[in-house]
């Protein structure tokens, strides 16, 4: 009896970069500054919101951020309250024109890196990795905090924004846009690393290594000093509960910074050399 069998191809090489996220990640402890924004924007439509209504779907481009925030059923029902109706994409529109000026009003003031930030780039570098980045800023709001951050000591070989490709995250495309500029392919010779459960959904679109990061980001939502005054108790529930979310939404790996990352590659390392995927 004629069997058939199928061969499944496997990239045996080196991890030949990562592509990293921006505030949260990189810069911006806490990622205060996009969030801030965003309650300004709906108060001045009368519809307040809450911190954690604001960070939901932080990760996102902006304007996809503003539509998926009126469409909470809570936000809807005060604004149907507020204005008679339901928000509509006029409505998005509106405070996404307005989101603009005052995200680049205040980017420049939240551009100091994380710690621990270049030792572990140049750490990748050292490695022979190429170094990405992409964000859920546009290019417009990364043309301000760009250079400030260029100023401090970083900056990544590439850089794409939401604005640039078909869309953003948790669509792949702009990590495709990565690896085209840096010239690496196959996706699983790239790490994605990010804070939020967009940059997680990014990745593993995107057919990457996963990485998320908890502490230091959106999803615990807290800066420096804050996570310092918090009990070592509750400071650990928070994060067990953001490893947990970050683990349900598939990340290969969480971990609390970009500094805890390096140990993460050997063991993608590994995994590759017996032809894993991710």
């Amino acid at each position: 009896m004629a069997m058939n069998f199928i061969f499944r191809r496997a990239y045996r090489g080196q991890l030949q970069g990562v592509v990293l996220d921006w505030s949260g990640t990189t810069v911006d402890y806490g990622c205060y500054a996009p969030a801030i924004v965003f309650l300004d924007v709906f108060k001045a439509q009368g519809v307040p919101i809450t911190i954690s209504e604001a960070r939901a779907p932080m990760g996102t481009y902006k304007r996809d951020h503003i539509r998926t925030v009126t469409q909470m059923p809570d936000v809807a029902a005060r604004w149907q309250q507020v204005h008679g109706r339901l928000p509509d994409d006029n409505d998005v529109q509106a405070m996404f024109d307005a989101f603009i000026p005052q995200q680049i009003d205040v980017i420049a003031a939240y551009a100091d890196l994380i710690p621990g930030v270049l030792e572990t780039v140049a750490e990748f570098r050292d490695r022979g990795l190429k170094v990405g980045s992409c964000t859920g800023y546009t290019r417009e709001m990364m043309a301000v905090l760009l250079p400030e951050v260029r100023k401090r000591g970083y900056e990544p070989d590439a850089l794409v924004c939401p604005d640039e490709v078909a869309g953003g995250r948790p669509a792949p495309w702009m990590c495709y846009q990565n690896a085209m500029r840096l010239g690496i392919y196959p996706m699983e010779a790239l790490v994605k690393i990010g804070d939020t459960l967009a940059d997680i959904g990014e990745g593993l679109n995107a057919g990457m290594w996963t990485i998320g990061l908890a502490k230091t980001g959106n999803e615990i939502g807290l800066n420096e000093q804050e996570i310092a005054a918090l009990a070592p108790a509750e400071l650990k529930r928070r994060l067990a509960n953001v490893y947990q979310a970050m683990e349900h939404a598939g990340a290969h790996y969480v971990v609390d910074s970009l500094a805890d990352v390096p140990p993460l590659l050997d063991l993608i390392a590994d995994r590759l050399s017996h032809g894993d995927k991710p």
